[in-house]
């Protein structure tokens, strides 16, 4: 698929890790209405590819998202009609639909790892507090801007960095609206790992995403499955969970070969998803 603001890669042929890039380096990767409306697509054609199995979510140019395009928010905010009821009615069906856009990370079977360099601000922060792992360099730094906009943030920060990085680190960061560095990104938890550079990163994660694609896709994706569904319940609900979902897919032709495999101490092959 062609897009504006993105863009898909296989870097490989061999390899089912594919990369999808904010495309809009000169804007360094401003999100524009048009991003959600694609991001939304891109997310569900790698998802719906058999072929993929890990997805790496990185930004051309010197920053990974410096956050909402402002040209959009005044478009959102401008009014739509003489009728402010249906303004309104309208502008929450937009917010909504930027909402639905960055919960399709969390939607998409396969697992989503963010690679963040340079600034990660705002709506940026909302992108990839929805993916599954983090990381990031060095000059790395982050920024919950909204406040400054005058506006709560509204596409799932709120929701999800609290649940990442704990209640008071999230409320510290969301109303001080304060720029915080990629250490103390990982000191409280919004990343997993620190790299030296861009490129130390790129082949970090390439490698990190190999190791999983070469798993049970079933498995990944009923790990990912479970770990979000059991976020929001509570251990007695979420053990049922599992076991509902263990009782549909334990019986796989992936368990067999995964015991298998190691029986015989080789690497598994696993079929397709």
């Amino acid at each position: 698929m062609e897009f504006n603001t993105l863009e898909i890669v296989q870097q490989n042929p061999s390899t089912s890790v594919f990369r999808l890039f904010l495309n809009r380096p000169s804007l360094h990767n401003a999100l524009s209405i048009q991003f959600f409306s694609e991001f939304s697509k891109a997310i569900a054609s790698l998802d719906q590819n058999p072929s993929v199995r890990v997805i790496i979510l990185s930004g051309h140019g010197r920053h990974f998202c410096s956050g909402l395009d402002l040209s959009a928010l005044g478009s959102l905010s401008k009014p739509s009609s003489s009728d402010a009821g249906r303004t309104r009615e309208l502008l929450r069906r937009q917010i909504l639909g930027t909402q639905a856009a960055i919960s399709a990370v969390e939607q998409c079977r396969k697992p989503v790892i963010a690679a963040i360099h340079g600034a990660c601000v705002g709506g940026g922060i909302d992108l990839v507090a929805a993916c599954d792992i983090r990381y990031c360099t060095e000059d790395a730094f982050f920024v919950v801007k909204e406040v400054d906009l005058a506006i709560p943030a509204d596409l799932g920060t709120l929701q999800r960095l609290p649940k990442i990085v704990g209640f008071g680190n999230a409320a510290e960061l969301a109303l001080t609206g304060r720029r915080f560095s990629g250490s103390e990104a990982k000191a409280i938890g919004l990343v997993s790992r620190v790299f030296s550079s861009k490129d130390a990163m790129e082949d970090g994660v390439k490698a990190i995403a190999q190791g999983i694609a070469e798993k049970s896709p079933l498995a990944v994706a009923g790990t990912k499955s479970v770990l979000l569904r059991s976020r929001d319940l509570t251990v007695d609900q979420g053990l049922d969970y599992v076991a509902t979902w263990n009782s549909a897919m334990l019986l796989s032709d992936d368990l067999q070969e995964a015991v298998s495999a190691q029986m015989q101490k080789r690497k598994p092959v696993f079929a397709k998803l």
